[in-house]
């Protein structure tokens, strides 16, 4: 499991995008996002360099939480 604290994010149409951009990656990822929060948690087998690098060419920027 990967944890990822998104801080840009700020409403539906951008956890849209991350979770899309996590996808894009894995396309079985199970994605639960946290809006108050900023938290991004993800169920996956692809490497967690990789769904950073996806979420972070998507336009936010993010670290492990």
């Amino acid at each position: 499991m990967l944890k990822l604290n998104v801080p840009d994010m700020t409403c539906g149409h951008c956890v849209g995008t991350v979770t899309k951009a996590v996808r894009s990656v894995d396309s079985s990822a199970a994605v639960t996002v946290d809006l108050p929060s900023k938290i991004v948690t993800i169920e996956s087998t692809a490497d967690a360099a990789r769904i950073s690098q996806a979420v972070e060419t998507a336009g936010y920027a993010n670290k492990a939480a």
